[in-house]
């Protein structure tokens, strides 16, 4: 099948990439020149395991193509997927301007395109988009000559640093379409991914744009509830670790999620939860408990700090503070709304000194602070001479350091552990002062 991915972004990307690897014939679009130059020669703009690999191998193939140019793409293309950013608006809502532009350029590449049967030509919105945003597009299609162009909603659930195996073998495919058609020629798309009898389901596009955020909105629930739990046992000396076994072997709440830190961060929860909350307020449905969970969220961010705070008796002028982690999450380089950021900011805004560390994200960092903050490529050398170190993000080379060569290398043996990686027995049997999540007073 032919298709066309407007927006080279995460989202599409991964999307076009995987598509292209079942068989497909696939272009993605961009109108970054010089991010489709990246990818033409071979190179991403970004990180994510096993991506790399499967563009190559596609491109060699000849079964994936980038492009300046969304006529040609879509002229082409039976299946046209709108995968362009929605970011936070200043007002806490969705932005779908590049939505609403994209729509109005695919209609002028194919309003003089003979129309054909249903589901001959459908355009696919592929963002996490406010529930009505596909009704609208169709509407545009229509104002702008395009009667004969379909429209689904296809939300994505993938998530960042396991994206390949998330679309390669989903939990469920979910389709918004207002014809039966349509929605056939969406699950020939999607039969290579449903072999293991994965459900394909389909509703009408309303539900589907409803079903992605009332996901996120999950997941970030539980996020914010274990991290306020944690936050308890550090008053009453209790061990969230052993209260997370408790109530996650209960089935119906399970372990997923169920992991406290210094708050959750990405493209999706933050933005998500909070185009909930506008979703809200347009239609006079105040969403209380996505508003707990957002403030919960933002307040869980600044635990790390007060911690560092309260060991150096809230004078850390002049410390310096290693940081292990720096984006939101590991196995990936996206630092948007990471944790790790707000921590630098409250440091250096107390005069302290950063150092910093992540395998995949220190340049992003890099372009944000300059030289306001040291870099250092070795976990080990960040640390080296520091008065503690913050650990943000649970990159896997983590879990397992040489704890005696760390305490020879900090200035002062104290770990902050954000993610509560470590055993706090193990991590004071070498001298260390160790302070992290929920895991009650020292």
């Amino acid at each position: 099948m032919k298709v066309a991915i407007i927006g080279t972004g995460y989202v599409g990307l991964v999307t076009g990439t995987c598509l292209a690897e079942s068989g497909n014939d696939v272009v993605c679009v961009d109108n970054n020149a010089a991010k489709i130059e990246t990818l033409n020669a071979g190179k991403l703009p970004i990180y994510e395991p096993g991506l790399l690999e499967l563009v190559q191998r596609n491109r060699h193939d000849d079964r994936l193509k980038f492009t300046t140019d969304l006529a040609s793409a879509v002229q082409s293309a039976r299946l046209t997927f709108i995968a362009v950013g929605t970011p936070q608006s200043d007002e806490g809502d969705a932005d779908l301007s590049a939505v609403w532009a994209v729509t109005k350029a695919i209609a002028a590449a194919l309003k003089d395109v003979p129309p054909g049967p249903p589901g001959s030509r459908v355009v696919v919105t592929k963002s996490t988009v406010p529930v009505g945003t596909n009704a609208r597009v169709g509407e545009l299609l229509v104002e702008h000559g395009c009667p004969h162009v379909d429209v689904a909603s296809n939300p994505e659930f993938l998530k960042e640093g396991a994206a390949i195996e998330d679309f390669m073998k989903p939990d469920r495919v979910v389709v918004g379409v207002r014809k039966p058609e349509v929605g056939e020629v969406m699950r020939e798309l999607y039969a290579p991914f449903l072999r293991t009898e994965r459900p394909f389901l389909v509703m009408t596009p309303e539900s589907a744009e409803m079903t992605k955020y009332a996901a996120n909105a999950m997941l970030a629930t539980k996020i914010s509830f274990i991290n306020e739990m944690a936050n308890l046992c550090d008053k009453l000396n209790a061990d969230i670790n052993d209260v997370r076994r408790g109530i996650g072997h209960d089935q119906r709440i399970g372990f997923q999620f169920l992991f406290p830190g210094p708050g959750y961060g990405g493209s999706c929860f933050p933005k998500d939860i909070r185009a909930i909350l506008g979703m809200g307020r347009k239609v006079g449905a105040p969403m209380r408990m996505m508003q707990s969970v957002d403030d919960v969220n933002e307040a869980q961010k600044q635990v790390l700090f007060e911690k560092i705070q309260r060991h150096f008796d809230q004078d850390i002028k002049g410390k310096t503070i290693a940081i292990w982690g720096l984006a939101f999450k590991p196995r990936t380089d996206d630092i948007r709304e990471a944790p790790a950021l707000v921590l630098i900011d409250k440091l250096l805004a107390e005069g302290a000194k950063v150092r910093v560390h992540d395998p995949e994200a220190t340049e992003n960092v890099r372009a944000i602070y300059g030289n306001t903050l040291s870099y250092s490529d070795k976990p080990y050398g960040a640390i080296e001479g520091a008065d503690g170190l913050a650990i943000v993000t649970e990159w896997q080379e983590f879990r397992n350091p040489d704890f005696e060569v760390m305490r020879r290398l900090l200035k002062t043996p104290v770990i902050f552990d954000g993610r509560n990686i470590y055993d706090r027995k193990t991590i004071e049997g070498y001298g260390f002062a160790y302070y992290a999540i929920g895991r009650g007073r020292r």
